[in-house]
């Protein structure tokens, strides 16, 4: 349970609202992480991509609770929720949600059936419930029903949540694709329902009509067997000896990981140096060979080796022999379908390189597909890669085959048009278009030169993985007619989506008003809304409209003639989008500021003029919760001034848990992601903040610490699941809103103070709090600051890799400018714009080499006598028990008196509770805590450092290791 808030004398007469007092956190995050099962996921997330959505019952909740009276219980929020069981429990269904999660490993049956009803977003309130809703909201209204509105409106979960309830609902979208998105949602699914069948027949014959064109480019080499899908690969001619050289960094093909079928593709040279490919099933070590399938020509690094004189030509060669078209589309292996269904893989054969060459040659002499997606790639934060390959334009993402297939199946659908307005009304006819459409452009997403292979299940894999233009070395060319991920799939799961989603809103419904525009200039009077439940752009953390003109191009290609006004740009509104792309401002000079400064002030400008437009339409007394996942500081920095110098006073915070929590072993990706609900209300009688009388930084700055350690306490306390970057996060809302009531804040020489300072104060009071919970260390605040940055990165982000913002502001937490140690210490590098920690391996010299063969870029020299920084001990502690052994170690610690270097017995300690467990540097430490050095060292520690992770129950003696 969240805690209830006191508002201020500003709200006295104003409804007070759910959202504002205590809410059934723990359960609402319960149902957020069983949504997050990718394989039960809502269907909203299969009509198209979108690269942010939220789950359906935070969604849910940020909506009820923006509405309903304060004075409503959880469990009667719940049961609207639909969450817990319809008969049975009388109250608290909270605790009976928590007891569920808390026993769900032991369940015999599916989730539905251990909780006793199912997930909530397959659930929509029953007519009496929404005639109870609908009837107690009047009368806490004023005989109205509350206009909800997101203005951001993104993937429509929010919106489309707000009409399920039967709420007057308004959703605005900049981005067209999105907005494509919000008409399927919330315009057709209430308004046209079921199509029952029609969208699957029109999809059939569009599928036919393709097939029949593009069958010549898809041979059948051999009877009752047709092409699934052709893995691809670049051919480039070595600079050396003019020999072939596909760049393929493994010739797997499928490798299961020990079940099922594998399959390797194994090149040849002929004698004029051409390559050509035989495919293996279940290879045998006496088929193979010498061969290695996982030892391809590319390196990890991208440099790559010619198969004939093994001469390496470099990564940035190649990539310049990509970019100058000095390169051959080529297929090195082929899964294929038998008439049966079942799948199999053979090896390419002329025909089908002779149908490669037909594509490319009808590509160069067909008009209109020379003319065909032209439109220039932008120059961008995303785009720099695959432009970077010469690919300038949006035809150039796809081989002269991919470009033929989906010509094709626009124009099927192009020639079908008339017939589909012909035998449907207006509004029907527009809806089969439109998801005929989306299921287009799903497919586009797993046929493309950024599409790579799925080599464990042997099977496309889609672009935006990781929500960018990565290029792929290989890539998959699908026979769209007949391939398993091709039309057939892709369509059939966005009619199926679709039909499930009609089946979501209840009867009689009315449809939401859905605008496409800037959120900063709404078409709504002063005063008409009187609810916001907004989910913000992410600061710089998704460049939306760059990476949605993918998407865009083709879009346009179909529903131009549909939607004029939506598709009336060349591309995307980058101009009026509200991220922080410091790309934006590549050239410009004389402005004294760096390029993410620029972005920062824009963002924050965009942010302003969002939450000035919301401030206006909100009625007075109106609500705005804000639904926001960010870590950065910047993002948080810039959103709050954004809001606070728009008028709104923050009334409550709330986080809820989103995504599923990762294990340990996984914590290198990502850690959980939180969302925190902030709640903001336009005052009824409203003092501009540049009128208000300034409070002095001296006094709000302890208010501070204070709030943000109660925070964290209450947080720790309250079996939430969230991770501890997420207790920091969590903590930013209580944080904020003291900032907020104290707002303007000046220092001594009456210099504004920015809401950064107290969300650095925050983060360092909540990591303190963190230290006394996680650490059972003296003398933790002893060490130097280096190593107490080190050891408190490895406990806050639990990973090697994390945001280096995050890292950044922990520094400045302890005195620590991690640019300047960079260099000297080693202690991080720089890995795709994050912090990377490096572990002893990359910091300690080789002390079985000669002092001059040592490397020079490592800093720890072992054969040292004393050290600069507690860490530099033990590391060099580490190397030396790894390379020498056990002896030499005792002998070495002995040389330098660690048994009486608290320091380094601190910062040993340390490392074992704050590193996992399947970390080299772990298991070395635990190595030098047993056994003899433990003797020499004179140890004496608690077993619960030994403890597997996330388990501090489990206890084991040191005589165990």
């Amino acid at each position: 349970m969240s805690k209830k808030t006191t508002l201020g004398s500003e709200f006295e007469n104003m409804r007070q609202l759910a959202i504002e007092g205590e809410l059934p956190l723990k359960a609402v995050g319960i149902e957020n992480l069983k949504e997050a099962n990718p394989k039960h996921m809502p269907p909203h997330r299969y009509l198209h991509p979108w690269f942010a959505r939220r789950p359906t019952p935070a969604s849910r909740l940020a909506v009820l609770g923006s509405i309903l009276p304060s004075d409503t219980s959880s469990d009667d929020l719940l049961r609207l929720m639909q969450i817990g069981p319809k008969q049975g429990i009388s109250s608290n269904l909270s605790k009976y949600v928590e007891q569920k999660k808390s026993t769900e490993a032991e369940r015999s049956g599916t989730l539905g059936e251990h909780y006793g009803y199912p997930r909530p977003f397959t659930s929509s309130p029953t007519d009496e419930e929404l005639k109870n809703f609908h009837s107690e909201l009047k009368e806490f209204w004023g005989g109205e029903l509350p206009n909800i509105l997101d203005p951001t409106a993104g993937g429509g979960v929010i919106p489309f949540e707000a009409i399920r309830y039967g709420l007057p609902t308004h959703a605005n979208e900049l981005n067209p694709v999105p907005s494509v998105i919000l008409k399927t949602l919330l315009q057709y699914a209430p308004e046209v329902g079921s199509l029952n069948g029609a969208g699957k027949k029109w999809a059939d014959k569009t599928r036919s009509k393709a097939k029949e064109r593009l069958s010549e480019y898809y041979p059948s080499v051999s009877a009752g067997q047709s092409i699934d899908s052709s893995v691809c690969t670049y051919v480039i001619e070595c600079p050396t000896c003019g020999s072939d050289i596909p760049l393929v960094p493994k010739w797997w093909v499928r490798n299961p990981n020990g079940s099922g079928t594998s399959v390797v593709a194994r090149p040849s040279l002929n004698e004029a140096g051409k390559v050509s490919y035989s495919c293996i099933i279940n290879p045998t070590e006496e088929e193979l060979g010498e061969f290695d399938p996982s030892d391809g020509t590319v390196s990890r690094g991208g440099d790559t080796e010619c198969m004939s004189c093994g001469v390496i030509t470099e990564s940035e060669v190649v990539k310049s022999k990509i970019a100058d078209g000095e390169f051959q589309h080529d297929v090195y292996c082929l899964k294929i379908r038998n008439d049966d269904g079942t799948p199999g893989y053979r090896a390419p054969a002329p025909e089908d390189r002779r149908a490669m060459e037909d594509a490319a040659d009808r590509v160069d002499s067909d008009y209109e597909l020379a003319q065909l997606l032209t439109t220039e790639i932008p120059e961008g934060n995303k785009t720099r890669e695959p432009r970077s390959y010469g690919m300038e334009q949006w035809r150039d993402l796809f081989s002269p085959r991919q470009l033929v297939a989906h010509y094709e199946y626009r124009a099927a659908v192009e020639e079908l048009e008339p017939e589909i307005r012909n035998q449907h009304d207006d509004r029907t006819a527009e809806a089969i278009l439109t998801l005929l459409t989306l299921g287009a452009s799903k497919m586009i997403e797993y046929n493309c030169r950024l599409a790579s292979w799925h080599m464990t299940w042997a099977y496309p894999d889609h672009v935006f993985k990781g929500n960018n233009f990565a290029f792929k070395r290989v890539y998959v060319d699908n026979n769209m007619s007949v391939g398993e991920m091709g039309h057939e799939m892709h369509v059939e799961k966005v009619l199926d989506s679709y039909e499930e989603l009609v089946s979501y809103v209840p009867d009689g419904v009315d449809t939401a008003d859905v605008c496409q525009g800037d959120a900063a200039d709404l078409p709504y009077d002063d005063g008409e809304i009187q609810s916001v439940v907004v989910d913000p752009p992410y600061y710089s953390s998704i460049m939306y409209a760059e990476l949605s003109d993918f998407f865009y191009v083709w879009m346009k290609e179909y529903l131009e003639g549909v939607f004029p006004e939506i598709f009336s740009g060349e591309l995307t509104d980058k101009q009026n989008e509200a991220v922080a792309n410091p790309e934006r401002y590549d050239g410009v000079t004389g402005t004294g500021s760096s390029k993410a400064e620029l972005a920062k002030q824009e963002y924050e400008s965009k942010m302003a003029d969002i939450f000035s437009e919301l401030y206006r339409v909100l009625d007075d007394g109106g609500v705005m919760t804000v639904m926001f996942t960010h870590k950065e500081t910047d993002a948080w920095d810039t959103l709050t001034n954004s809001l606070i110098k728009s008028g709104f006073v923050i009334t409550s915070t709330h986080p809820i848990t989103s995504e599923m929590p990762l294990r340990a072993g996984m914590r290198n990706s990502a850690s959980a992601d939180s969302t925190l609900l902030l709640v903001g209300r336009k005052p009824e009688k409203n003092i501009p903040p540049e009128e208000r009388s300034p409070s002095l930084w001296s006094d709000v700055v302890t208010d501070t610490r204070s709030v943000a350690k109660d925070a964290a306490r209450d947080l720790l306390d309250s079996t939430l699941t969230l991770t501890k970057t997420d207790v920091i996060i969590s903590a930013f809302g209580p944080t904020l809103r003291v900032f907020a009531n104290a707002y303007p804040v000046v220092d001594d020489e009456d210099n504004e103070v920015p809401p950064r300072r107290a969300l650095e104060e925050a983060r360092e009071a909540v990591t303190q709090v963190l230290v006394d919970e996680y650490l059972e260390v003296e003398g933790i605040n002893d060490l130097d600051d280096v190593t107490e940055w080190y050891v408190l990165c490895w406990l806050v982000h639990e990973a090697e890799t994390f945001s280096y913002d995050e890292g950044r502001q922990l520094g400045l937490g302890i005195g620590v400018d991690i640019d300047d140690i960079k260099r000297s210490t080693k202690t991080w590098r720089k890995s795709r714009g994050d912090i990377s920690l490096r572990g002893h391996s990359g910091r300690v010299q080789n002390i079985n080499e000669k002092p001059e063969n040592r490397s020079s870029h490592t800093p720890v020299n072992p054969d040292d006598l004393s050290f600069g920084l507690a860490l530099d001990k033990v590391h060099a502690a580490m190397h030396v028990y790894d390379v020498q052994g056990e002896s030499a170690c005792c002998d070495w610690l002995r040389e330098r008196n660690f048994d009486s270097d608290s320091t380094f017995k601190a910062t040993l300690k340390a490392l074992l509770q704050v590193l996992p467990h399947d970390h080299e540097d772990w298991e070395l430490a635990r190595d030098l805590a047993v056994g003899r050095t433990r003797d020499v060292l004179d140890l004496d520690f608690s077993p619960n450092v030994f403890a597997d992770d996330g388990d501090d129950s489990q206890q084991s003696d040191f005589d165990d290791y």
